[in-house]
């Protein structure tokens, strides 16, 4: 399936499933993807190896997403929420406690009632400064695809051998659930392996996962766009809402995008 990266910093609005009207805020390379895992099911493609990490501009990213905020703001269409996405991993970037300062500066200025929120696989939450920008903002969405190491190796492809799933909770666990927990179900075959994180033991191991992190709410969604790899499958509505009713069970708020 044909996959696409996101050519500008400053990109949007969109209408996003999960988050309302959105702005999005790329933080990565224009040109290839830039990211610490690999997912199978990711639309901006597969992670290029060997890539030059060029990251855009702390004085770029400020500059373009003031004047997009101010154009919206006088045409009376402030986005809902402005959303740090784009072609890779956010939190990679080596400025980026300070670009969510500075977001938050301008969103208060400009558009007081915009959230800002931050799609992250979580694989930078150990380092502090990371952590606490993540707690600056309205949202901070944090993947975790499976409770298992080796169905995250599988779905995810985490480019640092030593990712485990247990010190990723443990990390999770320090935002003490000011934290939004975002996972993708989804089945299929991958390279002659199976993939499915929706069997019993699967949604098991994870629902109990969730209990440990405890997370203020958790999102759960399934493949709306098109894949790197070619053989893989939506989950459907109704299953999504079972497991989202399972983790509602838990005391959690749970929402469902299929």
């Amino acid at each position: 399936m044909s996959t696409s990266l996101y050519h500008d910093i400053i990109f949007g609005p969109v209408h996003s499933r999960r988050l309302g009207l959105s702005l999005g805020v790329n933080l990565l390379p224009l040109e290839n993807k830039l990211c610490s895992f690999d997912c199978i099911y990711c639309e901006c493609g597969w992670t290029e190896r060997g890539a030059r990490p060029c990251f855009n501009r702390r004085e770029d990213v400020r500059r373009l997403l003031e004047e997009k905020l101010r154009e919206m703001a006088a045409a009376g269409t402030p986005p809902d929420v402005i959303t740090f996405a784009g072609n890779g991993e956010p939190t990679l970037h080596p400025e980026f406690p300070e670009i969510i300062e500075d977001t938050i500066a301008l969103r208060n200025e400009i558009c007081p009632t915009t959230k800002v929120s931050v799609l992250s696989n979580a694989t930078m939450i150990g380092r502090e400064g990371i952590r606490e920008a993540l707690l600056r903002v309205d949202n901070n969405i944090l993947k975790l695809d499976s409770a298992f190491d080796e169905t995250v190796r599988l779905i995810d492809h985490p480019q640092n051998p030593d990712y485990t799933v247990a010190r990723i909770v443990e990390h999770m666990k320090m935002f003490g659930g000011r934290m939004i927990l975002q996972t993708m179900f989804l089945r299929g075959i991958f390279q002659g392996k199976v993939v499915d994180n929706t069997t019993e033991r699967e949604v098991e191991a994870w629902l109990e996962r969730v209990r440990e992190i405890a997370p203020r709410q958790v999102m759960v969604y399934t493949i709306a766009r098109d894949t790197p790899a070619p053989d893989l499958e939506k989950v459907s509505v109704e299953e999504l809402k079972q497991i989202a009713a399972r983790v509602e069970a838990l005391g959690i708020p749970c929402s469902v995008a299929g």
